[in-house]
């Protein structure tokens, strides 16, 4: 009797993950994401120069103490992509915050939402730990939260401080480009990607300078003149995500 439950919760899990694979790739394909609820004018975006990126994960120690994230999941990682003229060459992969985001389509309990200035946010009071959107997402930017996190936290007050509440365990956690940092920061007049106390915790960290942030709908802002000036690209466009995370990549032979 016993085998016979196991045997049917397992088909169900099958089935279930199945299913939300399905859709995930249904959604990606045909890029039909619901828009954001409301306005704003702004569009918040990062531009990552992979020939200024050395590898150093400064990124993800600061991004784990801002956002009191366990030391077991990163919501920005650093990979390493190649080589080129003998030098490596790194990837950094953390949220996209993707326009047609597959993760807030198949949330059937509304915890995963697109604000209107383009940041896919999570309610974790809401979040029931089915992982759909985890299975979804065709970047693995997100990562399920399998124990309660009680302990310390090693990257801090080193790499910086929390600014968020710890998230319970069982939910899925995502970046979400520090937005307490953007709205605390707007709210007294600052301009995020320019004043650090605005901007994204691992933009701020960074020791060369690979990472900028700010305003898409800002012409003057600091990556919308990387765009106009770079050639670029951004992760699995084929997808039709539109992420708002974009690549300059590194110059030089690939070895």
């Amino acid at each position: 009797m016993e085998e016979t439950s196991i045997n049917r919760r397992g088909v169900i899990k099958t089935f279930l993950a199945g299913a939300a694979t399905l859709a995930g790739l249904r959604l990606v394909k045909s890029a039909s994401a619901s828009g954001p609820e409301g306005s704003s004018t702004h569009s918040w975006a990062m531009v990552i120069d992979q020939s200024k990126c050395t590898g150093c994960e400064q990124c993800t120690l600061s991004c784990r103490a801002h956002n009191d994230i366990p030391p077991e999941i990163s919501w920005n990682r650093v990979i390493k992509a190649g080589l080129k003229n003998g030098e490596p060459v790194f990837c950094p992969r953390r949220g996209m915050q993707c326009e047609n985001a597959p993760c807030v389509e198949v949330c059937m309990v509304k915890a995963t939402q697109q604000r209107a200035d383009g940041i896919v946010m999570m309610d974790y009071d809401r979040c029931i730990g089915c992982r759909y959107c985890e299975i979804a997402c065709p970047y693995g930017a997100r990562a399920f939260n399998w124990e309660t996190f009680d302990g310390d936290n090693p990257a801090v007050p080193r790499w910086g401080t929390p600014e968020i509440p710890r998230r319970p365990r069982g939910v899925t956690e995502k970046c979400s480009f520090c937005y307490q940092r953007i709205d605390r920061g707007t709210a007294h007049g600052l301009t995020p990607g320019v004043d650090d106390e605005a901007t994204p915790a691992c933009v701020v960290v960074c020791p060369t300078g690979a990472r900028s942030f700010g305003d898409l709908n800002d012409p003057g802002s600091n990556v919308s003149q990387l765009l106009a000036s770079h050639p670029y690209y951004r992760l699995r466009e084929d997808l039709g995500t539109s992420p708002r995370v974009y690549y300059i990549a590194a110059h030089g032979e690939a070895t």
